[in-house]
């Protein structure tokens, strides 16, 4: 089964307005709408960066005991969270290896994309 949903841990934490720490998470795999709608956005327009935090507000579900997340909450964070949260949003979001359909050689490690040979395989004799 394919998993949606990821805990994290941040590095730092998000401090809130009381003083209290909020490092503990869950975010959520993108949507093509997650990417398509921070660009209608005005603030994107003016700076592009800002896609970032619009993005992460959308699919980060969970922080600490936050009832939500908003793009205030996502600016408050220390740029080594934000980074931190950027390399994983990029990790879960993007195809692994298996999922292209790339392998590694067991020998050499050399990834590549296998040729489907199709009913030509039959052809082919065997390795003796």
């Amino acid at each position: 089964m394919l998993q949606t949903e990821f805990d994290f841990m941040l590095p730092r934490g998000y401090v809130d307005r009381a003083g209290n720490l909020h490092r503990k998470g869950r975010m959520r795999l993108a949507t093509a709408i997650d990417e398509i709608a921070p660009l209608r956005d005005p603030r994107v327009r003016q700076n592009s960066a800002y896609h970032t935090i619009i993005l992460l507000t959308r699919v980060i579900t969970q922080l600490g005991t936050l009832p939500v997340i908003d793009t205030g909450i996502v600016e408050g964070l220390f740029t080594s969270d934000l980074a931190f949260l950027q390399e994983l949003y990029r990790q879960k979001n993007e195809l692994s290896p298996d999922e292209t359909g790339m392998v590694r050689c067991p020998s050499c490690g050399e990834r590549f994309q296998p040729v489907d040979l199709g009913s030509e395989a039959e052809a082919v004799a065997p390795l003796a």
